[in-house]
């Protein structure tokens, strides 16, 4: 038992969640076989941050650093909660990071053998090729900066190439450092073109990967390192039971309200309607008969099943999920989120008959609150929308609450597939027309950088001192991170207004049954319930969490 986890099954093979993934999760798997710059997550979210690197020759593109930074954030054995991810199966996005490093992890070894042969024997002019292509860099860097720095780069390489040429025409010193100073700048190009045919295969099936999983039609993750295959891999083991616990995190029914971010990993609350009214006898009866919350939420419960069914063959909706949920109180800019823990919590999850104690008796001063939650994932996973209802009961009145929550559609960011490497040229003698030519995958810059990180892959901390590292923002949660508004989007504003006025009725229905079997009079209820049918057919989505009045 671990973390109120059972692993006692043994070994299992970890599979994709959701019927193989929807596109916002194939979206999020993608970014893990990217080769673009990592800069790029900067400008979607401002918690995340890339530490400049020591040196530029170092730095990871937003494959490297995401597949890493989102393995560690998930399955590190020290890492803080996750926030949910709705609409997404994050247990496939982390198997995805996984095959993605894996594949790298073979192209490294390779290139680690070639640094070894001419690196270690040529080691001189392997420093200068790498100084040279350093100071290169650094000049390209500053080109935006300063003018004409980028043509210095050019120069540095061309000075580079003139001094190899030098010592291979003209070598210094008799004998054996002779010959040896001759090939000292040589072996390494030669050691370059093959990096160059294992780094361009690689490179292929990276991109094949991206683009298959931003079509829709990529392959399922390879991860052969979660299966153990006998009880002494403690390593294997390890890895399965990360993730079967980010399985476990992810069906827990305890979200957290961040103030003006809304419900983490459910969005900010664009609409709020309240049915609040005096509980008084029916006509005829002296007092009416006890009920509690739990009474009236369930009834909501069970008449909120049955808004798939209409009258009209339309269509309608599709089947929603319902669950109760436990909302936790916390600051809206705090830096982690504190799941709760104790005897009344199994697996992440709080315990029923603990969520039926909360619903009638935790309803004012601290403590988490209950709430039920019908929510629909659309769009693929791009449209999450949830509706929210508590119920309360103060001295004699009792109050219904509904309230809205969307989290819109993955950033574009994530659904762009790998751009063509090409080019186009003037053509030499019609030099009127143009025409397309194709460029190598992996440009010379690109391997001397693999192959200059390939050693070091085995250190990843002296690799993220020196080439920088993705800090994700926090709290953390792989859907909410990434989500742009859904109110740009005209189908999907239109979904999560819809959907607000059937719920609505149905809840005030389920209610005011409830009531009118325990001899409540319901007239004032049902005045408030017209009133509040009438404001929700106009209803538009603003800041509720913001209390801009």
């Amino acid at each position: 038992m671990t973390n109120g986890f059972d692993f006692s099954p043994g070994a299992q093979v970890p599979l994709t969640g959701m019927d193989g993934g929807t596109a916002a999760t194939q979206a999020l798997a993608s970014a893990a076989y990217r080769d673009s710059p990592v800069e790029a997550l900067v400008g979607i979210n401002d918690g995340a941050a890339v530490s400049a690197p020591r040196m530029s020759l170092f730095q990871p593109n937003l494959g490297e650093a995401w597949a890493h930074a989102v393995q560690t954030r998930m399955l590190g054995a020290s890492r803080n909660e996750l926030v949910q991810s709705f609409g997404v199966e994050p247990q496939s996005v982390v198997e995805h990071c996984l095959a993605a490093n894996r594949i790298r992890k073979e192209r490294d070894d390779r290139l680690s053998v070639l640094m070894i042969v001419f690196g270690v024997l040529f080691l001189p002019g392997v420093l200068v090729w790498l100084g040279a292509f350093q100071l290169r860099k650094t000049l390209s860097a500053l080109s935006g900066k300063r003018k004409g720095a980028g043509a210095f780069g050019g120069i540095v390489l061309a000075v580079a190439v003139g001094f190899a040429v030098l010592l291979a025409i003209r070598p210094p010193f008799t004998g054996f450092w002779h010959e040896y100073f001759r090939v000292v700048m040589i072996a390494p190009v030669i050691g370059w073109y093959w990096s160059k045919r294992i780094c361009e295969r690689t490179a292929k099936d990276l991109r094949d990967r991206w683009d298959g999983l931003v079509k829709g039609s990529g392959v399922g993750a390879k991860i052969p390192q979660a299966v153990p295959r006998n009880p002494d891999q403690i390593r294997a083991e390890s890895l399965r039971q990360s993730l079967a616990k980010l399985s476990a995190e992810q069906n827990s029914n305890v979200v957290f309200y961040a103030g003006p971010k809304g419900i983490l990993g459910m969005g900010s609350r664009w609409g709020s309607w309240h049915m609040a009214e005096e509980l008084v006898p029916r006509e005829g009866l002296a007092e009416i008969h006890p009920f509690r919350s739990w009474d009236v939420i369930r009834a909501i419960h069970d008449r909120l099943r049955m808004l798939e069914r209409g009258p009209l063959h339309t269509g309608g909706f599709p089947k929603a999920s319902i669950r109760h949920w436990v909302v936790v109180p916390t600051g809206a800019g705090a830096g982690k989120i504190s799941r709760p823990s104790g005897s009344e919590v199994e697996g992440y999850s709080v315990k029923d008959f603990e969520i039926q104690r909360i619903c009638n008796e935790q309803q004012f001063g601290k403590g988490s609150r209950h709430y039920l939650g019908i929510q629909f994932v659309l769009w693929d996973g791009n449209l999450v929308i949830t509706l929210m209802v508590t119920v309360t009961v103060l001295a004699h009145t009792l109050r219904v609450e509904v309230t809205g929550h969307a989290l819109g559609p993955i950033d574009g960011l994530f659904t762009s597939g790998p751009p063509a490497k090409e080019k186009t040229i003037t053509k030499p003698v019609k030099f009127w027309e143009t025409k397309t030519v194709s460029l190598p995958l992996i440009d010379t810059g690109e391997v001397v950088r693999l192959a200059a990180r390939a050693p070091l892959t085995r250190f990843p901390g002296i690799l993220n001192y020196l080439g920088g590292s993705l800090k994700l923002p926090e709290p953390f949660g792989l859907r909410h991170t990434w989500a742009d508004k859904p109110w740009q989007h005209r189908f999907m504003a239109d979904d999560a207004l819809r959907a607000a006025t059937p719920v609505l009725r149905a809840v005030h229905g389920a209610a005011i049954h409830v009531m009118q079997e325990n001899g409540v009079d319901t007239s004032q209820f049902t005045n408030r319930s017209m009133v509040l049918g009438g404001m929700v057919q106009g209803v538009e989505p603003r800041k509720a969490d913001a209390y801009d009045a």
